[in-house]
């Protein structure tokens, strides 16, 4: 029976000051207390003393590499991984008899957090055409319902399949073969909301959307830039090698609208310096930029690297085109304009290039404060820049770090999840499987919602995550959603999107990373892929939550195996039953996986060829690394309006909600709060603690979308801008604001106002969201070019 918790009251919000570190006693005793409360001590410790060991699991949280086998502490993880865990592994359950005394409609009444909070999914459920509740299915029912769904569909392109980067590559390697042999390239994944103007980006301008570095290299910069990131709760393992990275010398570069306490100082709980002593103080320069000001920010820099002369000539010459363009470019950089756009003081912006005009070796590392504007690819195309004018590519102790935010989305990625794979990895799949894939383009994230709301997509299945909350346009979405025939949603535990679904919908639960996978053949394990390409192996130590649950790879070719029947040949069920199959046909598909059996098998893996990085090769058009020359853009915000990005509380991952506590912000009880700078609170007409709505216009005046009920928190954040936690705002995200050439929704960039709590036009606006109001209208917001 599941644990029931009981819904929060945002009028029990309490605000504190923000804390100046990070970890701490504080981290170690609130991941013990999560842990054994979600889990118990027994299962704590074959979990925790498991996880991301060379012969453990790998965490579902973040994808920060491990380090060497022998290199890795007792504790390889952090707060936050360990709250994942205790997620996963939670004792809790969702039965039948659970849905069976809740219908949706009350369900859908509960907040994110309660959902969460009720455990593992233990049953296949559905909910069939206009029932209230969901029941039991047996599999061979529910794949015989996804197959005639699909089979029945006038194109397969009626069909969207998603995917979360929890999966494994076993499972992306067969969920895309099978929508391929299916007949679509419809492949949207998480990537397309949190890192695809990155992979754009260095797409174009190296020739792989990966990051250069290892640890190794981090741990040897003499500067390492971290711009639009905050570690200390997005990537808290990364804390450590930053503190390794100070004690050989480093200077840290601070680059983010919010001083953030895992950006200033990091108590180490395993160090004594860490638990009784000050910690390490981190940033040496912090820029408090404002929102969206970091194109404008690293073209400056690079103004004065050019006048100051501080280039790599040789590197230039040797291994890059564009550079004259580049110069003369960046040598009409306006500082007038530049200090408009980031806020910054000249003085200030000097100092920070100054950081880099002395520094041989240079890391820089980003993560969605950068992307998730509208002029997100231009803006790590002059991240590049930087890098390719010093040389500081394919350089020990050098390199370009995009941090990916979730456990395996570089791995799915690695494997053919991408709606525009690479002819070469199409032809490929072609002399393996015998069969011709798809060769159009697919849907994207952004694209597959627009496709569901036109009546295009029909059937949509998600490979985990939250698709409802992790998505941009909340009600846009929702509607989407509800005009499928059929949503299949592969999961865990509850979320928003299994309460808002098609005609009919299913809960297909998976195991998790924590969990024993025993196939026909015997005990499997699956592999993952981290930020620096780093591929090793993932086993669980746990039983199963309940025998009824099937692994992602079951999931996946039980389905094709239904839907495709004996289709092209392919052994769906040789698969299942050996995953040794599915890296066999690996090692012959994926480049870089040439004996893919047996480099996973090693401790710790293997490492994917990254030629930038190993040869300072550069598969570009060209034939070599490209700069770039981009305007500078700065979003007009009228008076009266703030420029508003989303954030993380430090107490959730991605879309789940661990707990209430946002404490390194001072924020306790509650999630509808907005920071906004005091100044700007008092200009608007509003004292700190008002409740407000928060508005934004796109299309029109009459075309609004709206937030409720926010408390506001004055907070020290640049002027014009604020920022609040998601999924809360991402109904202020319209759907056809998303950046150029990635198409990445823009949730870092949003023009608000607010209004009292309560508003009748927020109350008017819901209104119309529950009927499915069409707000997706393609204008877009003034921008105005400033060079």
């Amino acid at each position: 029976m599941s644990r029931r918790t009981d819904d929060y009251s945002e009028a029990d919000v309490e605000v504190h000051g923000p804390q100046d570190h990070a970890a701490g006693p504080t981290a170690v005793a609130v991941a013990m207390k999560r842990s054994l409360e979600r889990m118990g001590p027994v299962r704590t410790a074959r979990t925790l003393l498991a996880l991301n060991q060379a012969e453990g699991f790998d965490c579902m949280s973040c994808a920060w590499p491990d380090p060497d086998p022998g290199h890795r502490a007792v504790a390889e993880f952090c707060e936050n991984g360990a709250k994942a865990v205790a997620e996963e592994a939670t004792k809790d359950r969702a039965t039948p008899e659970f849905f069976a005394r809740h219908s949706i409609a009350e369900l859908a009444a509960r907040t994110e957090y309660w959902l969460g909070q009720q455990g593992r999914i233990t049953h296949p459920m559905v909910r069939r055409p206009n029932a209230s509740h969901y029941e039991p299915i047996e599999w061979d029912e529910a794949f015989r319902l996804v197959a005639g769904e699909l089979n029945g569909l006038d194109s397969p392109d009626g069909a969207t399949f998603y995917t979360s980067g929890r999966a494994s590559n076993e499972a992306a390697f067969a969920y895309q073969l099978f929508a391929r042999a299916f007949g679509t390239n419809n492949l949207p994944d998480c990537s397309n909301m949190c890192h695809e103007s990155t992979s754009i980006a260095l797409q174009e301008s190296i020739g792989i959307g990966k990051a250069s570095v290892t640890l190794p290299d981090l741990i040897g910069a003499d500067l390492i830039v971290i711009a639009g990131q905050n570690p200390g709760t997005n990537h808290p393992r990364m804390l450590t090698q930053l503190e390794h990275a100070k004690r050989n010398g480093a200077t840290i570069l601070t680059v983010n609208p919010l001083r953030e306490a895992g950006l200033t100082r990091f108590k180490n709980p395993q160090t004594p310096r860490g638990v009784v002593g000050p910690g390490t103080a981190l940033s040496d320069l912090h820029l408090p930029i404002r929102v969206n000001g970091d194109l404008a920010l690293f073209q400056a820099i690079g103004s004065l690297l050019v006048e100051w002369d501080a280039l790599d000539h040789d590197f230039i010459a040797q291994h890059t085109t564009g550079f004259d363009a580049w110069r003369a470019h960046v040598a009409q950089v306006d500082r007038d304009v530049v200090t408009r756009a980031t806020g910054l003081s000249w003085d200030r912006i000097t100092a920070a290039a100054e950081l880099l005009r002395d520094s041989r070796r240079t890391v820089f590392c980003w993560a969605m404060g950068l992307t998730q504007h509208r002029n997100g690819v231009a803006t790590i195309k002059e991240v590049v820049n930087l890098a390719l004018a010093q040389g500081n590519i394919g350089r020990p102790g050098a390199g370009l770090f995009p941090v990916r935010g979730h456990s395996n989305v570089q791995g799915d990625r690695t494997m053919g999840i991408w709606e525009r794979a690479p002819q070469s990895f199409l032809d490929a799949l072609q002399r393996e499987f015998g069969f011709d894939p798809p060769r159009a383009h697919g849907f994207d994230t952004v694209d597959s919602i627009r496709a569901m709301r036109d009546g295009v997509v029909k059937v949509f299945v998600g490979l985990g995550g939250n698709f409802l909350q992790a998505a941009p346009d909340t009600q846009v979405t929702a509607a989407a959603l509800r005009n499928c025939l059929l949503t299949v949603q592969i999961s865990t535990k509850l979320n928003r999107s299994h309460l808002i679904g098609g005609r009919t919908a299913l809960i297909l639960p998976t195991l998790g990373r924590t969990e024993q996978d025993v196939q026909e053949s015997g005990p499997q394990f699956v592999t993952v892929e981290d930020s620096t390409c780093s591929v090793h192996a993932s086993r669980g130590p746990l039983p199963p939550a309940s025998p009824h649950l099937r692994s992602e790879v079951a999931i996946i070719t039980g389905i094709a195996e239904a839907t495709l029947g004996a289709r092209h040949g392919i052994d769906w069920a040789g698969m299942r039953a050996d995953y040794r199959r599915i890296r066999d046909h690996i090692s012959r598909v994926v480049p870089g996986c040439e004996s893919y059996e047996v480099n996973v098998r090693r401790p710790g893996g293997f490492v994917l060829p990254h030629p930038p990085r190993d040869t300072r090769t550069f598969e570009t058009e060209s034939g070599r690394a490209e700069f770039a020359c981009s305007p500078v853009e700065i979003v007009d915000v009228p008076d009266g309006h703030l420029l508003l990005q989303t954030l993380r509380s430090h107490d959730q991952f991605n879309t789940t909600i661990y707990g209430l506590s946002d404490r390194y912000r001072g924020i306790e009880g509650g999630r509808r709060v907005v920071f906004a700078h005091p100044d700007d609170i008092t200009a608007l007409g509003y004292r700190d603690g008002d409740h407000v709505d928060l508005v934004t216009h796109w299309g029109g005046d009459d075309h609004i979308r709206c937030a409720t009920d926010f408390r506001l928190v004055a907070y020290d954040v640049p002027r014009g801008t604020a920022a609040a936690y998601y999924p809360e705002t991402n109904p202020l995200v319209p759907l056809d604001s998303t950046a150029l050439k990635s198409n990445q929704p823009v949730s870092k960039s949003v023009v608000v106002r607010f209004t009292e709590a309560g508003s009748q036009e927020c109350a008017a606006q819901g209104a119309q969201g529950a009927l499915g109001h069409d707000w997706s209208h393609k204008s877009r917001p003034e921008i105005r070019h400033l060079s």
